[in-house]
């Protein structure tokens, strides 16, 4: 079986999503000093762009795990993605930005490094960008049933079509989070 000529709908509003996050993260990062970049409002607290490369990291863990499962499956597009109980609950608890969702540490993987350099926008559009062709690539696999093992949580096994919707949400929680740190007061001016 080949892939389908006809096009499920969720692609295009996944990178509808990640091309707002792409123009967010340029108008933040616009002019930004090396000092604005790394400040931080509390030692324990992440910078503008810290920010940006756990997004970075993320984004490349999953892309990685999701690319490797989707090899040897079959074709059969899914015409939408429908997490399960379990993602859905997740994903409001931990991922989608709100007063209601749960602080959680990050896993070790994609926690930023103290100092982060320039080039973390160049390396998140990068990102995206792969998230993009791996968005193409898998609308054509039900991936409301395939499942990859998630490189954060061992044990915990989502459907890509799960983790292609956390992907974006989790840059609007984390996104905001460093349009808050640039507006603190203390902030480099």
């Amino acid at each position: 079986m080949h892939p389908s000529l006809a096009s499920p709908a969720w692609p295009s509003r996944l990178v509808v999503q990640l091309d707002a996050a792409d123009e967010r993260t340029r108008a933040l990062l616009a002019e930004i000093s090396p000092e604005q970049l790394n400040w931080q409002p509390q030692p324990t607290a992440w910078s503008v762009g810290q920010c940006i490369e756990h997004l970075c990291l993320t984004n490349e863990h999953y892309v990685s795990s999701m690319s490797k499962a989707l090899e040897g499956k079959p074709f059969g597009a899914a015409p939408e993605i429908k997490p399960g109980w379990f993602a859905r609950w997740f994903i409001t608890s931990f991922v989608e930005p709100s007063s209601k969702s749960k602080r959680a540490r990050a896993p070790k993987k994609i926690v930023p490094s103290s100092r982060v350099e320039s080039s973390v926008l160049d390396r998140f559009l990068c990102s995206n960008q792969q998230t993009r062709e791996l968005i193409s690539r898998a609308s054509n696999y039900d991936v409301n049933r395939i499942r990859f093992k998630n490189p954060f949580v061992p044990g915990i096994r989502f459907t890509i079509g799960t983790a292609l919707e956390i992907i974006p949400i989790h840059e609007r929680r984390h996104l905001l989070q460093a349009e808050r740190v640039a507006n603190l007061p203390g902030y480099p001016k």
